[in-house]
């Protein structure tokens, strides 16, 4: 399939006519930041309409409501031209804290039935009650948390609603929210856009190889970093590369030969398993002491390869990888078919982790996970990848997705339907959803404790958000990414 203008963001836009690709999830991770900033250096927003008394919304006055929401939605939506979504620090900032031991790791997860632990997706923060207002009759403590952190979800995006679902539509929304509150929220950026995103740093500088004699040469680094999982939480001292969690997407061709140049900028040893090719030559498969000697700190290594077979591959660390991959040292590497029989609109790439962090989709937790975003008609492309050490069974509201591949081989008359899809370990699985009904739908892992607690949902929750027509989602793509 042709590829068209690729936004990269959350992204992987695929145009198919002129598909577009966005990149959240199918966009690469750009090496560089490509602009995202540090939550607490964000430009402070204005102007935003309240819900309640917004009249229609105008394209002009629609675009400006997403402009000032921060883009977010937008970078979900961004399709399969090229780019991959995954969201990852924006900048390299410094380590704030020794790198934790997997026991250490392990404690970070948030425990069953109870809210994530300290340095993972967090209970909401600033709800009614905890500022002394009432709690409305016949609600608990959880319902104000709960309704709190769909409030920071959506943000300043809320009133941009009515121009895309309408005024019936709008007022049931405003109602769930309590928009008559006139919330903080309704004023500030979602909960997405006020953190570094992959799908944005590859929607404005996707990773782009230089050709060495017909070799396609890739050139990153290994870093401490800060990860923001959400933007009310401090950072945690995490791993990553070029700077990002997830790292930037690699996306080559079938058939390419590929040169990849690592340099450790760690305090510690490393290596670099591209998962999922079948190298002719052992001696590239990334195994410190099997394969090679470890990558000391400050030095370089180069991997090359011709990229035989096709599809969602992965890249991470394998050494001290229990420690290394839970912090962060994980990317997604994508080889296209030279004719790609899945057709498809938009693109995300969806990378789940469960150490650093708690819950993580692309590195962040819920309410600051991107959504997929889509126009009714349209086919998205996801591509799950887990990266964690547990099995998640995502699940998607009022949607169908088929599954098409698995660890990069189609499954072509084997393809199936589902609405709840397993993804072990080491797992990849290519899903398409054709969506069909405008709205908000959850999409979620359905162990329960690794999305909801007594203060609400957090960590691997995200949405799938259709509207109505395509410029509502060109809107927000342009929005974002100007």
């Amino acid at each position: 399939m042709t590829r068209g203008p690729t936004i990269r963001a959350v992204r992987h836009y695929r145009p198919a006519a002129p598909k577009r690709t966005i990149g959240a999830m199918n966009t690469l991770l750009d090496p560089v930041d490509a602009g995202a900033r540090d939550p607490d250096q964000a430009d402070p927003e204005s102007g935003s309409e309240s819900p309640a008394g917004t009249s229609g919304l105008s394209r002009r006055g629609f675009i400006r409501g997403v402009a000032l929401a921060g883009g977010g939605l937008l970078a979900a939506a961004c399709g399969p031209a090229v780019a991959n979504w995954t969201f990852g620090p924006a900048s390299s900032a410094a380590p704030t804290a020794a790198s934790p031991s997997p026991v250490a790791l392990a404690s970070a997860a948030p425990s069953l039935g109870a809210s994530p632990a300290t340095g993972g997706s967090a209970p909401p923060a600033g709800s009614p009650a905890a500022s002394g207002d009432p709690i409305p009759e016949g609600w608990t403590q959880h319902d104000v948390d709960a309704r709190q952190a769909v409030r920071r979800y959506l943000g300043n995006l809320a009133p941009a609603l009515k121009g895309v679902y309408g005024d019936a539509a709008f007022a049931k929304l405003a109602d769930i929210l309590g928009a008559a509150d006139n919330y903080p929220e309704l004023s500030a950026k979602p909960a997405f856009a006020q953190v570094p995103q992959l799908f944005l740093n590859d929607a404005l500088q996707p990773l782009k190889p230089t050709i060495d004699n017909g070799v396609k040469v890739f050139n990153l680094t290994i870093d401490e970093i800060n990860q923001h999982i959400d933007e009310l939480q401090p950072p945690v001292a995490a791993l990553g590369y070029n700077a990002q969690w997830p790292g930037p997407t690699i996306r080559v061709t079938q058939g390419d030969r590929v040169r990849a140049i690592f340099t450790n900028n760690l305090k510690e040893t490393t290596g670099v398993h591209f998962h999922g090719v079948l190298f002719d030559d052992f001696f590239q498969d990334g195994v410190p002491f099997v394969t090679q000697k470890p990558i000391t700190p400050g030095a370089t290594y180069t991997y090359e390869f011709t990229a035989s077979e096709s599809g969602s591959l992965m890249y991470h660390s394998h050494h001290n990888a229990t420690d290394q991959v839970g912090r962060g040292l994980l990317g997604a590497f994508i080889v296209d078919p030279r004719d790609d029989p899945v057709k498809y609109d938009r693109e995300y790439i969806w990378i789940s982790n469960d150490s650093l962090g708690g819950f993580t989709i692309n590195g962040h937790g819920f309410p600051a996970t991107v959504p997929v975003l889509a126009a009714v008609g349209e086919t998205v492309r996801i591509r799950f990848m887990n990266e964690g050490i547990m099995m998640h069974p995502w699940h998607v509201h009022g949607n169908v997705m088929k599954v098409v591949a698995r660890d990069g081989h189609a499954l072509g008359s084997a393809a199936f339907e589902c609405d709840t899809l397993g993804v072990n370990p080491g797992e990849r699985y290519d899903a398409l959803i054709t969506v069909k009904t405008p709205g908000i739908w959850a999409f979620h892992c359905h162990i329960l404790p690794h999305v909801e607690g007594t203060s609400g949902m957090f960590g691997m929750v995200n949405t799938l958000v259709v509207v109505p027509e395509k410029a509502h989602v060109d809107a927000i793509v342009k929005a974002i990414i100007s």
